[in-house]
């Protein structure tokens, strides 16, 4: 498992686990963003906003959320 903040644009990855609190988890339950959900990075540029596609929608997420989030890589 890595950080969804580590993987390259256009990666498909799978969430894994949120590492944070009561908070946290359910501000991005809120948003899609639930354990077993399948993402694609869109934007990670280092800089700016962290753009993912979660179920045919896209959410920025800032980089200390992304952090937080253990995705892992699909298989091709």
């Amino acid at each position: 498992m890595m950080p969804l903040s580590k993987v390259r644009e256009g990666t498909r990855t799978v969430l894994k686990a949120i590492d944070g609190g009561h908070e946290l988890r359910g501000r991005l339950a809120a948003l899609g963003l639930l354990p077993g959900t399948e993402l694609e990075v869109i934007r990670n540029s280092g800089h700016g906003p962290f753009v993912v596609a979660v179920k045919g929608s896209r959410v920025v997420i800032g980089r200390g959320m992304a952090a937080k989030i253990e995705v892992e890589q699909e298989a091709s």
